[in-house]
């Protein structure tokens, strides 16, 4: 097992980030823990995993690439839109003061609450709702990450963005090959850099009501 650890953790400083605090926030949280039983025997091989409602939970390189390009600030506010099995936000918790992440399956938001709790996070709270509506009551953010992926920038979340804040998200057509981009807010307008070619699922409108 320290072995497999090991070759992942080599695997994310080549591909994924090699930022110490980084590398310590996702050394501190045990993935195993955010895996189905089925899967528990490949949680340290770098690769995306099934969960619960058809979503995945993301490859580690690719939660460390994208939690490196959020720069996030010492004491900010992040705001993540699909909590999933709870582990980005967990990532996220060891690097934010206050993390809040969107969820549309309670399935998901129940399991992933339950996750952070016997882990003692604190800092994340996972909200059952629509992604695409954000979290008004808690914006505006320093940072915005999306885990599911969008046909074009949505403009109600940049407005919970604060200026000079950056979102990172999937942008593409369905079972197509998206762009990961990296949004900054200005003042007059968005500084839009292309990351890489990423593959997400794709983000639904609404409150789901089959988690089966």
């Amino acid at each position: 097992m320290n072995e497999q650890k090991a070759r992942l953790f080599l695997n994310i400083r080549k591909s994924g980030s090699s930022d110490p605090k980084i590398l310590k926030a996702m050394e501190s949280i045990p993935r195993e823990k955010f895996i189905s039983n089925t899967f528990i025997d490949r949680s340290f091989e770098d690769i995306a995993l099934p969960i619960e409602c058809g979503q995945t939970v993301s490859q580690p390189s690719l939660v460390a690439l994208m939690t490196d390009q959020l720069e996030i600030p010492k004491r900010s506010k992040v705001l993540e839109i699909g909590a999933g099995s709870g582990f980005q936000a967990a990532v996220l918790s060891k690097l934010a003061s206050r993390v809040y992440s969107i969820e549309r399956h309670s399935t998901l938001v129940t399991s992933a609450r339950e996750r952070l709790t016997r882990l003692n996070i604190s800092n994340v709270t996972i909200i059952l709702g629509d992604g695409f509506l954000g979290y008004e009551n808690q914006a505006p953010f320093d940072r915005i990450i999306l885990t599911a992926a969008v046909e074009e920038i949505p403009k109600f979340l940049i407005n919970q963005l604060k200026t000079d804040g950056i979102m990172l998200l999937p942008v593409g057509l369905p079972n197509e090959e998206q762009t990961l981009l990296k949004v900054v807010k200005k003042k007059e307008n968005l500084d839009i850099q292309e990351i890489m070619n990423v593959r997400f699922v794709q983000m639904l409108e609404g409150i789901s009501k089959d988690d089966s």
